[in-house]
């Protein structure tokens, strides 16, 4: 009964669902008032759209009082998930299920926030919804009404989410109107997945950079015999490597110094592993940087020591402040930003003396160090808001377009629904893993 009244529901939805319209657009968020590359990257878009756009981030949860970034004119932010005052309600205490568990921010959701983000998502009348990571575009694939345009933005890359993650991921993301990956790199991965799975890709797979904020602060005179690098205190920014580099930089070069900005759970490892090589007056954990384009102007070269990455924004911040880059080239992101020997250098992942190498290289040639910024302001100049909002801007209007063309809605929703139901209740050992759903809750869209 339940699930005939749901079928009945998003048919009479298609049938009188408005033309497509993109001038509101919802960016789910996870966290709106954190901090990292994500939040700020997606402060950044919403900010250039909101200029011919409704703009509004919808948080999933809130856990700080106000945003760590600035929130850009024209665009609002909502919590779905207040999560401040004491008392956050029963619900809170069951673990999603909707999301993967492998999902890495899997612990910021609870069955509280699978119902409120399903209910804000099935409210939407018209426009795009553009998610962020794969617990939010899974669940906006499976409950997106049949009238709203959808887009599942990667800020990572493919491979570095877990496997039951992964396969979640072909096996539903064919469902949103457009995929779009940070890296080539990536969107060669995402079509791959999709073929060798025999799933369905979406109707557009493209690849559009972040662009590069603005920050504050001038050029970077490069006089400063200070190395620098800024990220999460994470084990996939690899700032151990880093740290068992700087030991072998340090013995030639005993005056310069390494800065690391950023919190997170691996600040005592990493202290330990400073205090134990006997560097604790050449490298130093900063904490969070409060003016990253401070920072950066300050400083004669930039680090990136990660094992895996999106596409890192810090790399083009620091070009934007004329500083040259030495990154390990992990498998996305940094050999797509950075011209080896033009306006960085790259390093072959995790290799500690190649990476002092590199270091010590633009450390003894100034001139070059010069060079290579000079054209790393060139390099950050393609990335640019205007130019990136502008590809943006080209793809949704694509997408309305398409959707008009198509004369809204192009299946049954009622054909999808049945399909959903058969594959949740299907005796395929691959599905086994996969959370269930509330009965009550199963819904799904048309495909595009």
């Amino acid at each position: 009964m339940v699930v005939r009244a749901l079928e009945a529901r998003d048919r009479r939805r298609a049938r009188s669902a408005p033309p497509p319209d993109g001038r509101e657009i919802r960016i789910l968020l996870l966290h709106a008032n954190g901090m990292g590359g994500t939040v700020r990257t997606v402060f950044n878009l919403a900010g250039h759209l909101a200029r011919t756009h409704d703009v509004e981030i919808v948080s999933v949860v809130r856990e700080r009082e106000e945003p760590s970034f600035p929130v850009p004119p024209g665009v609002r932010v909502r919590y779905l998930d207040d999560r401040l005052p004491r008392r956050k309600g029963l619900l809170s205490r069951f673990p999603s299920r909707l999301v993967p568990k492998d999902e890495a921010a899997y612990h910021w959701f609870t069955l509280r926030t699978d119902l409120k983000l399903v209910r804000y998502i099935r409210s939407r009348r018209r426009g795009i919804v553009i998610g962020t990571r794969p617990g939010l575009n899974l669940i906006a694939a499976r409950f997106a009404p049949p009238e709203i345009i959808t887009v599942a933005q990667e800020h990572g890359n493919l491979s570095s989410h877990q496997p039951l993650v992964r396969s979640q991921i072909v096996r539903r993301y064919g469902r949103h109107d457009a995929v779009v990956t940070l890296t080539q790199a990536d969107l060669r991965t995402y079509e791959r997945s999709f073929d060798k799975a025999r799933r369905e890709r979406p109707a557009v797979l493209a690849q559009v950079p972040n662009a590069t904020p603005r920050l504050g602060g001038g050029v970077s005179p490069l006089t400063a015999k200070t190395v620098v690098t800024v990220g999460r205190l994470t084990w996939g920014k690899g700032y151990d490597l880093l740290i068992r580099a700087w030991a072998h930089v340090a013995e030639r070069h005993p005056d310069w110094t390494l800065r690391i900005y950023g919190g997170g759970p691996r600040m005592e490892k990493l202290q330990a592993a400073i205090d134990k090589r006997g560097l604790t007056e050449r490298v130093f954990l900063e904490g969070p940087a409060d003016d990253v384009g401070a920072v950066l102007a300050d400083a004669s070269m930039f680090v990136l020591s990660s094992r895996h990455e999106g596409m890192p924004m810090v790399i083009l911040e620091a070009m934007s402040k004329g500083v040259p880059v030495v990154s390990y080239d992990c498998p996305t992101g940094p050999k797509e930003m950075i011209s080896h020997g033009r306006d960085g250098l790259l390093v072959k992942p995790q290799k500690i003396h190649a990476m002092a190498d590199a270091i010590s290289t633009l450390i003894e040639d100034e001139d070059l160090r010069r060079e290579m910024g000079a054209n790393a302001l060139t390099t950050a100049a393609r990335y640019d808001l205007d130019v990136i909002g502008a590809r943006w801007e080209n793809l949704l209007s694509g997408l309305v377009e398409r959707r008009r063309a198509l004369g809204g809605p192009s299946q049954d929703p009622s054909e999808e629904l049945s399909e959903e139901l058969s594959e949740e209740l299907s005796d395929d050992p691959s599905d086994e893993a996969e959370p269930d759903l509330p009965a009550s809750s199963v819904m799904s869209r048309p495909g595009p």
